[in-house]
């Protein structure tokens, strides 16, 4: 049984953007005009096909397909960048049979370099025929690049209406530190939504999921997320039941898609779950649990199976958060490291040896000074990360 929910095709194609000769291109469409969605990078420096898309879902929040090539970022690349982008619409839509401005872009790659429009040309044709005849699956794969693995979450929902499906799909494993977004994500589900509160809803889950993760602390130029709902399954999401049963499948699916981002860390063996409590305010947790996730030396302590709390405490200490030292306490897998300013008279190396071998790492911290908590996963640092992003473009 399909995984897709009702009324979405699929389709994808080896265009050639990439060295490898494999699917780099993924194309799907909703039978029927979808209520559309997104949330997009806050760098100042956005991608051709980020600012083309807010300008169209700005206009009007519907969509009928979401296009995604890989390889190739089309950031950076001035206003033949921007056109470029527009005539991959006109080219995808023409082969497809659909209005150009119902197509929603995104692209990854290579900062700085323009699209390869004769590949793309080419390409078009292909992808057209070849939809209907692709999953998620292929989708998820064809939008990679220097993931490990794809990226897949989906849900059922029953509702007081009837059952809804939901399916998401993303890339990354470097440069990930979203901001109101992610890599490259789509979302999309089959119950009839309104726009505001699809929005609404999507904005929320983001930023409960994608928003709470980190790999390096890099946030890219092509960040975007979409979600289409096309209510091809004719179940309504009006009533409060069905409000909050669709956010929740929401959060669990966006919930997944964030985790596999920081466990396909660019050489990442560890996910540190960060979780900080007794702050002043949930801004002050925020501070802290960032400044730990994005400590290099806290990283490759993870890294290295070592319990080495001086860096946690090191990093709690100049987050900026406001605290009292003697009040603040650390603990690593469920093991109490730091209490009442120095270390505790355990023997946490002993401990912790067999707990620092698994990928899932809880980091605990209590602040002592208020109800404020946050929580983030976060990537330790190993060698490959270096491999990987030293050999990026050649």
């Amino acid at each position: 049984m399909s995984i897709a929910p009702q009324g979405f095709r699929f389709a994808v194609a080896a265009a050639g953007f990439r060295k490898e000769n494999r699917p780099d291109l993924a194309l799907l469409v909703s039978d029927v005009p979808a209520v559309a969605a997104g949330t997009f990078t806050q760098n100042r420096f956005p991608a051709a096909p980020v600012v083309v898309a807010k300008a169209m879902l700005a206009e009007r929040p519907e969509a009928r397909a979401v296009v995604i090539n890989s390889g190739q970022a089309n950031a950076c690349t001035g206003d033949e960048g921007m056109r470029n982008c527009r005539l991959t619409l006109e080219l995808v839509g023409r082969a497809a049979g659909l209005d150009p401005s119902a197509v929603l872009p995104a692209s990854t790659g290579v900062i700085g370099a323009q699209l390869k429009m004769d590949l793309w040309e080419k390409a078009a044709p292909v992808l057209a025929a070849n939809l209907g005849q692709s999953t998620p699956e292929d989708f998820a794969s064809a939008i990679m690049t220097t993931d490990a693995f794809p990226k897949l979450s989906h849900r059922e929902v029953a509702l007081p209406g009837g059952v809804v499906r939901l399916v998401g799909m993303a890339k990354g494993a470097g440069m990930i530190c979203p901001n109101m977004a992610t890599m490259l994500s789509v979302v999309l589900c089959d119950a009839e939504v309104e726009a505001s509160l699809w929005q609404k809803l999507l904005r929320e889950a983001v930023d409960q999921t994608f928003n709470r993760v980190t790999v390096d602390g890099d946030t890219s130029t092509n960040d975007t997320l979409y979600g289409l709902t096309n209510g091809a399954s004719g179940v309504a999401v009006a009533d409060g039941e069905s409000v909050a049963a669709l956010s929740a499948a929401l959060v669990s699916v966006l919930g997944d898609l964030a985790y596999m981002l920081v466990q396909d860390g660019e050489g990442a063996s560890k996910v540190a779950r960060i979780h900080v409590t007794g702050a002043r305010s949930d801004a002050d947790a925020e501070r802290v649990a960032r400044t730990v996730g994005h400590s290099q030396l806290v990283k490759t302590a993870l890294y290295g199976r070592d319990a080495n709390w001086g860096r946690i405490v090191a990093a709690v200490g100049r987050s900026g958060a406001e605290f009292e030292p003697e009040d603040v306490r650390v603990s690593l897998c469920g093991v109490e490291l730091f209490r009442n300013g120095q270390p505790t008279d355990l023997d946490f190396d002993a401990l912790l040896e067999e707990p620092l071998k698994r990928r899932d790492l809880p980091i605990d911290i209590i602040l002592g000074a208020g109800p404020g908590s946050y929580t983030l996963l976060a990537s330790d640092l190993g060698h490959e990360y270096v491999n990987v992003n030293a050999d990026y473009r050649s």
